[in-house]
């Protein structure tokens, strides 16, 4: 494994940077922060995947490296390129799934903003993952089921996409019956694989508004230690499609319901119950601290609902993204950002924003190796 101290001292003599952004996911946000805060850019991306970059949004980037794929970014050629530049890399959900964390973690010798240690930990099969993390924090996630034949209530099971590893083909069941007809069925369709299955998380469906909470966990301390930027949640493909008819045309229809990721959109609480997600990103903060020093470093979201409890309403959680969430719509529709304006005496119109200036402010303050892993 590449140790931390290896990174650090790679970082110490820099006095200028250049923002590394992997091409796709949130290379677009990186990039707009990015080039707003007056630094320079590298996008690496794969071949025929690098339109939208090259073409329409090129102005974002100073470097672009087009590779034949993803995972060649590991290659000494590249990582020197980057290192010549003083690169700090800043990781996000298809840098992990199409680098691989073992390259991550022991071939990938560039400075990263961040936590390259903790990424592995978004994966459900991983040791001491994300649900063994928010157990810790003592924050409420669904009732796991350990096997189908548990399931007595709606239940939503968690299992990746047979052809893309980027996307999760979730599907419900109220029984242990109902998990076999539906899960036969994707089966067939060619959508899951029968070895996957059974590793799939299967957990109570919450039956109540869902809210994405996306935070900015600080190591510069004179930043402060947490920053809440915003709600959202995600539109996915034909369920949000189906989701318009009225329920009597929905049980004519029978297709496999998609939950991939096509876009988000913007979301607001009542005051009176935000202090639910600050007191669980700040648990699940320091619990990450022991469990995965030196913990979070930058964003992270949080993904939850709010159901009615025995004491009230409360905020459980059934995902988190350790890194960078991808949320455009964000800073556009969160109303946190005048707030962090004020607070930073800093124009703050994105998430990513407040990672940026904490790249900014340690570039500032000498400290480039207090953040990078």
């Amino acid at each position: 494994m590449i140790q931390r101290k290896e990174i650090q001292n790679m970082v110490k003599d820099y006095k200028d940077i250049t923002i590394g952004i992997f091409g796709s996911h949130s290379a677009e946000e990186i990039g707009i922060s990015a080039k707003s805060f007056g630094f320079k850019t590298v996008l690496i991306c794969e071949k025929n995947r690098d339109t939208l970059y090259t073409k329409y949004s090129k102005s974002l980037y100073d470097h672009i490296i087009i590779l034949d794929s993803f995972k060649d970014i590991i290659t000494p050629e590249i990582q020197d390129k980057l290192n010549s530049m003083n690169t700090i890399f800043i990781p996000n959900r298809s840098f992990s799934v199409y680098t691989g964390y073992d390259n991550i973690e022991n071939k990938f010798r560039v400075p990263m903003y961040g936590n390259r240690y903790i990424l592995r930990a978004e994966e459900r099969t991983a040791q001491n993952n994300q649900y063994g993390l928010l157990k810790k924090a003592g924050i409420r996630t669904p009732k796991h089921y350990k096997k189908p034949e548990d399931i007595d209530n709606l239940a939503i099971i968690k299992i990746q996409q047979k052809h893309n590893p980027l996307e999760r083909a979730f599907f419900y069941a109220k029984d242990h019956e109902d998990y076999k007809i539906q899960s036969d069925k994707l089966i067939k369709q060619d959508i899951i694989d029968e070895k996957e299955l059974k590793t799939a998380r299967i957990e109570e469906f919450i039956i109540a508004p869902r809210f994405n909470a996306n935070f900015q966990s600080y190591t510069i301390g004179s930043l402060g230690t947490i920053d809440f930027a915003g709600f959202e949640d995600r539109i996915q493909t034909n369920l949000m499609g189906l989701l318009n008819l009225p329920a009597k045309d929905q049980l004519k229809i029978d297709i496999p319901i998609k939950n991939e990721e096509i876009g988000h959109h913007g979301m607001t609480m009542r005051e009176s119950k935000k202090i639910l997600v600050y007191e669980a990103a700040e648990k699940f903060r320091e619990t990450c601290i022991k469990e995965y020093p030196p913990g979070i470093i930058g964003l992270f979201s949080l993904q939850g609902a709010i159901p009615e409890g025995k004491n009230g309403l409360e905020f459980v959680v059934f995902d988190v993204s350790p890194r960078i969430p991808g949320c455009p719509c964000v800073g556009p529709t969160s109303p946190e950002m005048r707030r962090l304006s004020f607070i930073h005496n800093q124009k703050i119109e994105s998430p990513i924003d407040l990672t940026i200036l904490e790249i900014k402010t340690a570039l500032e303050q000498n400290k480039l190796s207090d953040i990078v892993t």
